[in-house]
């Protein structure tokens, strides 16, 4: 049965393509976003009845292309549709980039765009993202998210940023953005898990000699290798600590820890090779008991070193409170400015519970369930569940 559940879910595995193609064509931002939305409406009161097209993407996008040159000639743009039809056959872009989807996330890293905006107005394109998921991903209100993207598509069109492949010399300046983008692409939920690793798969192929793109690899493949242990049958969410190890993935382990080697022969961490290195030392124990957490904790010094932000001292916090018990972690923890996210109030009520302040634990875990993301977190911290499974943020 063709529902609207699985209408929206294909739509947003969908539309990112479909507008990185629109915008291809038209060149307007706003008039792929609108031709789209309209297409995504279409669907919903037509597949009902007539079931799913062989191709509901290219579906998406052919009714799309044909919205936004009604559109066209509606405001009588010829010249622009010529121009537009153009673009769709230009060699040499094709052969630089081999997918829209990342053609437009270079494009929306453009120098011009501060580096929040680049991250920001790629996931709203891209991911398929709503402006609430854009501001989650970012710890503001929707209204600022709002308003920071409209600022963000006035100044391409004001500036005239050209929607086009960089330059192979201009490639690196551009590439924390992207990064930044795909991450977060991942972190925002199983939906798009997929399409960030296809992407990041991609942005290797195009970069190869890269490390760090490398390392974003490696760590999206490692923490996914972990997806089949997270979840029990009743949906209920599984504790790190409790996950049954003999379910997580060995092929994608495997191809992370290759990924890490290569990265440690050529010399030159980051953020995202350490990342992914601290993935690695889960997944080298056998149990949790095995885990060694004085490596983990010396990786995030590194990490903390190299990018000191509130998260990643958040997350080095839980490593201290293996290493150094629950008292040293809660101080460092207490002294971060991180209200608004709900892995610190989750992790914070895991070390208030384990130095038996439990009313102050219990409070916390509320505050983290009310701010959580998914309905499965939610109830599973408001009903005092550790928070399951810790990651760092983008450090861009």
């Amino acid at each position: 049965m063709v529902d609207q559940a699985l209408i929206g879910r294909i739509f947003r595995e969908e539309s990112g393509r479909s507008v990185a193609a629109l915008i291809r064509f038209c060149g307007d931002i706003d008039v792929a976003e609108d031709a789209v939305q309209d297409a995504f409406t279409l669907a919903l009161r037509t597949w009902p009845d007539t079931g799913l097209p062989a191709n509901p993407g290219g579906w998406i996008t052919t009714t799309a292309r044909t919205r936004a040159i009604d559109r066209f000639r509606r405001e009588k743009r010829g010249r622009e549709l010529q121009h537009a039809t153009a673009m769709l056959t230009t060699p040499e872009e094709v052969n630089t980039v081999p997918d829209d989807r990342l053609r437009l996330i270079f494009t929306c890293c453009h120098p011009a765009l501060s580096a929040q905006v680049r991250v920001a107005l790629t996931l709203r394109l891209l991911g398929g993202l709503s402006t609430v998921e854009v501001a989650q991903a970012f710890l503001v209100s929707e209204s600022t998210m709002a308003q920071r993207l409209v600022r963000a598509k006035h100044k391409i069109t004001a500036a005239r940023i050209p929607y086009r492949i960089p330059e192979p010399e201009d490639l690196p300046g551009r590439l924390r953005s992207v990064q930044a983008v795909l991450y977060l692409i991942y972190n925002t939920g199983n939906d798009l898990c997929g399409e960030a690793i296809r992407l990041a798969r991609l942005l290797h192929q195009l970069m190869p000699d890269e490390p760090e793109v490398a390392g974003l690899l490696a760590l999206m493949l490692l923490i996914e290798s972990r997806r089949p242990s997270r979840i029990r049958p009743d949906g209920s969410l599984v504790v790190l600590a409790e996950q049954d190890r003999t379910q997580w993935d060995q092929a994608l382990i495997q191809e992370g820890q290759d990924l890490l080697r290569w990265c440690l022969r050529r010399d030159h961490p980051g953020p995202y090779q350490l990342q992914a290195a601290i993935n690695a030392v889960h997944a080298d124990a056998a149990t949790a008991q095995d885990t060694d957490w004085p490596q983990i904790l010396t990786l995030y010094d590194h990490l903390y070193a190299l990018t000191p932000t509130p998260v990643v001292a958040l997350n080095r916090a839980i490593a201290v409170a293996e290493v150094h018990g629950p008292a040293s972690a809660l101080v460092l923890i207490d002294a971060l400015d991180l209200d608004g996210y709900y892995a610190f109030h989750a992790t914070r009520a895991d070390l208030l519970h384990q130095l038996g302040r439990h009313s102050e634990a219990s409070a916390a875990y509320q505050r983290a369930g009310a701010l959580a993301p998914t309905e499965a977190e939610r109830v599973f911290l408001s009903n005092g569940g550790r928070y399951p499974e810790p990651r760092e943020r983008s450090t861009t």
